[in-house]
Formats: C-alpha cells, structure tokens, sequence
C-alpha cells in the first residue's frame, strides 16, 4: 500500500479534521510518513491549481473544496441549511458574540427553531447570560465554512470576502 495515497484516502473519507498522531495509529504508516505525504498532498493539491486542497485547521487537517469552487459544487449538493437558517447563522457569525434576545428582534420567532438546529448541528454554541443565551460560532463552522480560522475578527474578514466575490 502506498503510504501517500492511504493518507489521501484518510482525509477523503473523514468527515473531521485529523491530526497526524490519528492518520498515523489509524493507517499503521510512522508519523513522519504521514507528515511527509500530507505535505506532499497539500503541495501537489495547490502545484495543480485542484479545486481541492488538503487545509491546515491548528494542528489538524482536512480534505475540502476551495471556497471558489464552493458554488459551482452547491448546484450539486443538497443545502443542508434552509436559506433562513443560513442567515440566522450568518447573523450569528457576523455579530459574535450576539444575545439570542437581540437575534430575536433582528430575526423574529424563527430565531429560537434556527438556533436550537445550529446547536444541534454543532455550527453554534450558547452561553447562559441572565434570561438569554450569549451566541457564538465553533470549531465545526470554521471546518464546515473553509474559514480557516476560528478568530471572531478572521470570520468577520472572510464574510466580507465572501460578500464581495459575489457582487
């Protein structure tokens, strides 16, 4: 078995981020190995101009789309946020950390089914602060997303990027 193309699959087929030590216990290739194809991957990936990449989340690691190929693979895959929801979380992400009180009069009654899925989804998580709940986004949106990051400032920047590709 080749060792780069066991790692590749690894990433292809997790649906979470792996670490090195994971890749590794999980294939029975010595962590330098794995190390070393993951750099290969990533540098092949971005040397073919792949929509693809191998990205780099803290110390872990991911298979996923380039954000700019994102819509082109939308026309694909079934949404699994309803566009409200969408929003609802945007709100959240643009606005963090956001009371579930003030959502609720920027957003409406939806505002508690949204969350309540988003919670649930993993893409946000509340903090009780008095009668309401004090919302941010996780880990797992900045993985889903392809932020890159998990720092309010860094979400904030890739939304406006974002916002303004697709003017």
């Amino acid at each position: 078995m080749d060792p780069k193309c066991a790692v590749e699959a690894a990433l292809f087929s997790s649906a979470t981020n792996l670490r090195i030590s994971e890749i590794a216990a999980k294939t029975g290739i010595p962590e330098e190995e794995v190390r070393m194809a993951v750099m290969d991957l990533r540098r092949e990936y971005d040397e073919r101009g792949s929509a693809i990449m191998v990205a780099k989340i803290g110390t872990e690691y991911r298979m996923m789309l380039r954000s700019e190929y994102s819509d082109c693979a939308g026309t694909f895959a079934r949404a699994e946020l309803a566009p409200g929801v969408m929003r609802t979380l945007s709100t959240i992400a643009y606005n963090q950390p956001v009371l579930q009180s003030e959502l609720f009069k920027a957003r409406g009654p939806r505002t508690y089914d949204d969350v309540h899925k988003l919670v649930d989804m993993g893409f946000v998580s509340g903090r009780k602060v008095g009668q309401t709940l004090e919302l941010t986004t996780t880990n797992r949106f900045a993985e889903y997303f392809g932020v890159g990051s998990t720092r309010k400032s860094d979400i904030r920047a890739w939304m406006d990027s974002m916002m303004s590709e697709d003017k």
